[in-house]
């Protein structure tokens, strides 16, 4: 491909994967569902790695690009998908345990993950370069 073409489709990508993270970890903040992941059962958590692991799968298939420019965000997001998608398929039921207490611990990652969001949001629907 070249890198026109590469460069539409990290765009795509980046519009459908930048929204949908942002919504995803705004909604999970602990101080917006206060007691969100208290009553979780395995089957939930099996079901929400299921769904990461075939969405992280299928970005890294269409995007596995690595660079030092922002489109290396949409493959690190395939591949941080991908791997959480399997912790929680293989570790279901001890997940509730490992993340009992985690509270305001998970706000860096959370402030990170949602700077990646903006950043992708921004990147896809930007008006593209002339």
């Amino acid at each position: 491909m070249d890198p026109k073409t590469d460069l539409a489709q990290s765009r795509k990508i980046a519009a459908l994967v930048g929204p949908t993270l942002l919504a995803l970890v705004l909604a999970e903040l602990p101080f917006v569902q206060a007691g969100l992941y208290e009553g979780q059962v395995p089957s939930g958590v099996y079901l929400s790695g299921a769904l990461l692991f075939v969405a992280g799968l299928a970005i890294v298939r269409a995007h596995n690009r690595w660079s030092r420019a922002w489109p290396v965000l949409v493959t690190l997001t395939g591949w941080f998908a991908l791997a959480l998608g399997l912790v929680r398929l293989f570790a279901a039921s001890h997940y509730r345990a490992a993340t009992a207490g985690a509270g305001t611990a998970t706000l860096l990652p959370q402030a990170l993950l949602i700077g990646v969001a903006i950043v992708l949001t921004y990147q896809g629907y930007r008006r593209p370069p002339r």
